[in-house]
């Protein structure tokens, strides 16, 4: 049966990977992520899992045995942070292009430098073009829930690809909070039996994986790669919407809160959108229609779908946890705004950037952000596109 139990997210997202009981996980520990492997090293001692658990030298190995782990056939995960994720770049790309769907939980926390252990997204955003899918939870239930259903996405027969299960470090890692661990039988029905596709150990069908790809064959292959992507969107939806079926808690691309009838909103992802929530709502109790669009798919980004979501709106404030140093806007303002033009739609939009390494951000400073918006409104365009809340100037 379901239980309902204080749980902290970093044992949220191992208590999950032992229910789904993978066939090998290769992890070295870094902060705030730690956790994920250790406790789920001593669900391999204690007998909980037949998992077979890989110590290796640095994520970079970490990442090349996932790879290879999966190539060969088998249901692979892992976890890490910041520049652990950095150290996995140059595997990143090959295991997203040789379709492996390998589930890497990210628990979100600053690059360097300087040296910082603290949350934001610049660890995620910075591999965004690698090829791998992202979902970003908000609390520690969907840390937990994004992990099950990040298992069916990324193994759906059309998308076979590699999906992260982002989480904020210590934020949502280290918070304990009230968590439905759903029965242990009912997601392994969820998740059901791992299907290999042309794995390396069939000695009956020998294939060659990984070779030499120059001018002749190299484009299309990327380009039969960018066609996973569409059916990815899709199944984040179908695979939502059959988790709400069975355990009461349906996802989608994005959340919608006090959207509908909104005249100003913001966009955010990750912890950040609960807070947000609780600025919606009291300038809801002071007459003003404010909303917020929490994303949660950040790869495939959603830009039609954004778009239509956010049609009508007088003004938006879209909030980055990571720079993009040199360029004019920050990642997800660049993305929406980019989605927005394209689908006809020149809402007023600025960009925050807050929260880098950890810092807080707190209700008051978000309807600060949305005081501004009717200014925004009404000359079309901000003052300063860019903008920094909480930080000393």
């Amino acid at each position: 049966m379901p239980e309902t139990k204080p749980m902290e997210g970093n044992h949220a997202v191992a208590e999950a990977m032992r229910q789904i009981n993978p066939d090998v996980m290769a992890a070295y520990p870094i902060t705030p992520s730690t956790e994920i492997v250790q406790t789920f090293s001593s669900f391999v001692a204690n007998g909980l899992v037949d998992t077979n658990f890989v110590v290796v030298e640095s994520e970079h190995s970490a990442m090349s045995a996932c790879t290879a782990a999966a190539v060969a056939g088998g249901r692979v995960m892992n976890a890490t942070s910041s520049q652990g994720l950095a150290l996995m770049w140059e595997i990143l790309y090959i295991t997203a292009s040789l379709r492996a769907p390998v589930i890497l939980t990210v628990v979100n926390r600053a690059l360097s430098g300087n040296i910082n252990i603290h949350c934001d997204h610049s660890d995620s955003y910075g591999a965004r073009d690698t090829g791998w899918l992202q979902i970003f939870g908000e609390n520690v239930q969907e840390g937990y829930d994004n992990l099950i259903q990040a298992v069916r996405i990324g193994e759906a027969l059309d998308v076979r690809l590699p999906v992260m299960n982002c989480l904020d470090g210590f934020l949502v890692s280290h918070s304990y909070e009230l968590l439905q661990v759903e029965d242990d039988q009912a997601v392994k029905d969820f998740v059901g039996p791992y299907q290999a596709v042309n794995p390396l150990l069939d000695l009956s069908n020998p294939i060659s994986v990984g070779p030499l790809d120059l001018w002749d064959y190299y484009f299309e292959h990327k380009r039969s790669q960018l066609d996973a992507y569409g059916p990815a969107k899709e199944a984040i939806i179908e695979v939502g919407k059959e988790f709400g079926k069975t355990f009461g808690r349906e996802y989608g691309l994005f959340e919608e809160f006090m959207l509908e009838d909104a005249e100003y909103a913001v966009i955010a992802l990750g912890s950040a959108a609960g807070t947000a929530k609780d600025a919606v709502e009291a300038l809801r109790a002071d007459g003003m229609k404010a909303g917020l669009l929490k994303l949660r798919a950040y790869r495939p980004f959603p830009a039609v779908e954004i778009a239509a979501a956010l049609k009508g709106k007088k003004a938006v404030a879209i909030f980055d946890r990571a720079a993009s140093y040199g360029a004019d806007s920050f990642p997800l303002f660049s993305e929406v705004t980019s989605g927005l033009y394209t689908a006809g739609q020149l809402i007023p939009a600025v960009n925050i950037l807050y929260g880098l390494g950890g810092r807080e951000i707190i209700p008051d400073q978000i309807i600060s952000v949305f005081r501004t918006l009717p200014s925004v409104a009404a000359t079309g365009q901000p003052v300063d596109p860019v903008q920094y809340v909480g930080v000393r100037e």
